[in-house]
Parts: C-alpha cells; structure tokens; sequence
C-alpha cells in the first residue's frame, strides 16, 4: 500500500497541508500513465452497457448532454472541435486504471469513488463548475488549461443540462501537459478546456451527503429492528372533534419512537455495507467452470490471487466487507485478508489455512476474487 504522494512530498504533509483545503498541481508527478487508454479504446468502453458514458458538445453557444452508450456512428458525426467524452468506472475495466487509483492508497478506499476518463477534442471541456467531492486530476495526453477559484457565487445557467456556474470567477490557472497532477477539494470551482486533442484521468473520492446517508441507514434499520406493542387507549372519552389527533396518541407515539436505537456496531456494520456495495449495474463474472476447492487452494497458493475490479473489500476488527455483505473472518485468516483488502492481492506463494482457503474459493466462486496470472 502506497505511503507516498506521488511527488517529492510525504503523504501526511498532502493530508495536513492542501487535503480538503487549497489545490495542489504537481508536475510531471505521474508520467508513466501517458499511455493509460488510447482514444479508440475510450470509445470502445463508451459502448459498454454496465459503463456510465456521457457526451458533451459545445455548439453555436449552447451545451448538448447525450448519454451513452455509443457506437463508431455516433462519434463519425462529431465536429472537429468543441467536445468531450466522459466515461465513469473505468478502474472496473482497465487494471492500468485501478492501478492509477492505487498510486493514491494512502487514502482510505472507504472514500475512493471511481476513475473517469475523458477524451476531449481541442476547446472541448464541461464548463465552469464545481464537485462536492476531492478530485485528482491527472493528464494524460496532451494539454489542457485549467482555471480555478474558490468563489462564494455558485449560481447556475438556468436549464443547462449540466452545473454550470453563471458567473465563474477563477484566481488562478494553470496549462497542464502528460503526467501533471491536480488536487482540487470540494467547492473549488474549475474549468478545463483541451488546447490540443487530450486524455485527462479524474480519480475521484467520495463523501456521503449528510442526508443521503441519514436515509440508507434509516433503510438499514428498518430491516434490522423491531418493536413490540401496539398502541392502546383504554378509558378514552367521547369527543366533540372527531378530526383533532389526539394528545394520548402523540405521547404514546413520542414514547414508542424513543425506543428506536443503535450502537456504534450497528453504525459500523451498516457503513461497511454501504460503503463497499458496487455500484447497481455491476455484474461479476463467475468462473466457468470453477476449479474444486482443493484444485483452487493448490493453484491459489502457487499463482497468488487478487481481487476483482469491481470488488470493494472493506474491514473492521476481525468483521469484512465485501461487495455490500457483511462477513465474520475466522481468526487464523485475519492477518492474509487484510493483506488482501489493503494490497488487493496475495503474491505467491500464498499460505492459506483450512479455514482461508474455505472462504477464498466461496469468493471465487462467486467472482470476487481470481487466481492471478
């Protein structure tokens, strides 16, 4: 696991100097991702169902937003200037993509969100507009100018298809080349428009929206909790006004919702479901045919293992989770798994007890995890 900022400064001066507080570009911090993805390949993905795909063209002063997937005949009727292809999740096709992500592990993967790529003809971009989320940057073909600022004014173009700030006031700017990496945190405002034809990799983090997560984890209660009685009123008098709620019946209702509780274990087995649940069109792949468990532990042993793409592997104590499911570790294999969680793969030769191996092929199995090659 990574401890270093990919640059000539630690990992904790980052956090404690520019994390959630100034923008930080870095040049030539990353350059042997210059060839990450090429532009057919970019295409090739957008035409992919279980992948996020989006255009955004520039046109006689207005923005058109289509969503994908796409075809060869959509990108042949293009203009020559003026677009931008987004793709979301491409960590989940490309091991070169979820390695980009690895370069920043000294962050928690309970933040991580995805890598998107984009493809942009020369003047092509998104608009000014801003995240709510920690986002790096990283360049990686040719050239685009970035302008930033952190402004009060976060007024929109009305309907717009996109977020797009109405009046955006950047203090600073920067033209980045291959390699360059930008830090900018939540609420700062940017925009970045290609010089030149340009491939620019968004590894993005994460963080719940206060209300969103007060909903999931009411929903997680809701399965979870239950609560005897009903409510009685024995003794009541006739009423003159058969409309008004009465007072017995908000007390008793105060009383009986006063004994809807949670620990800090519900709260946490609640964040490891929902933080390492993959996203709703993921699919995993199983084996076919799968290996036997012992044809399995020997090869696993032999080969090493890894996780999939798409599988979140989250812990806790001696609690994992994994892809939105909560699973107790048997003691003897805590140390291998959360080897496997922090690294996202086991280098041979691999040790596995009666107990690991078990757990191992049932993940196999079910495509959360392959033997490596």
């Amino acid at each position: 696991m990574r401890k270093k900022f990919p640059a000539d400064i630690g990992a904790t001066q980052f956090l404690q100097r520019y994390w959630q507080r100034e923008p930080l570009i870095t040049r030539g911090a990353l350059p042997q991702y210059a060839a990450i993805i090429t532009r057919e390949r970019l295409m090739k993905l957008a035409g992919r169902e279980e992948l996020e795909s989006k255009l955004v063209i520039r046109a006689r002063g207005r923005w058109i937003v289509r969503d994908g997937p796409f075809t060869t005949r959509d990108f042949a009727r293009l203009p020559h200037r003026g677009w931008t292809l987004l793709v979301h999740g491409v960590d989940l096709a490309l091991a070169s993509a979820a390695r980009l992500a690895a370069e920043l592990s000294f962050i928690p993967y309970a933040r991580f969100d995805d890598v998107m790529v984009s493809y942009a003809a020369p003047e092509g971009g998104v608009g000014p507009h801003f995240d709510s989320y920690d986002v790096f940057l990283l360049q990686a073909q040719g050239r685009r100018r970035w302008r930033v600022g952190h402004q009060a004014n976060v007024d929109l173009v009305p309907a717009a298809p996109l977020r797009i700030l109405q009046r955006f006031e950047p203090d600073r700017e920067w033209v980045v080349d291959a390699g360059d990496l930008l830090y900018l945190p939540p609420g700062w405002a940017h925009d970045g428009i290609a010089v030149d034809e340009c491939i620019t990799c968004s590894i993005g983090f994460r963080a719940p929206h206060a209300q969103e997560l007060a909903e999931r984890f009411l929903d997680y209660l809701r399965d979870r909790m239950s609560l005897a009685g009903i409510y009685e009123d024995p003794g009541s008098t006739a009423t003159r006004e058969p409309a008004r709620i009465p007072s017995r019946l908000v007390d008793a209702s105060v009383e009986t919702l006063k004994r809807i509780q949670w620990s800090t274990t519900d709260v946490v087995d609640f964040l490891g479901r929902y933080l390492s649940e993959p996203k709703p069109q993921i699919v995993f792949s199983r084996p076919r045919p799968a290996l036997d468990p012992a044809t399995f532990t020997r090869r696993a042993r032999k080969h090493g293992l890894r996780l999939a793409l798409a599988t979140r592997l989250l812990y806790r104590g001696s609690t994992f989770f994994i892809n939105g499911e909560s699973v107790p570790c048997p003691r003897s294999a805590l140390p291998l798994i959360r080897n496997l969680a922090n690294d996202r793969t086991l280098a041979p030769p691999v040790t596995l007890s009666a107990e690991a191996s078990r757990l191992m092929h049932e993940w196999y199995g079910a495509g959360y995890i392959e033997l490596s090659d």
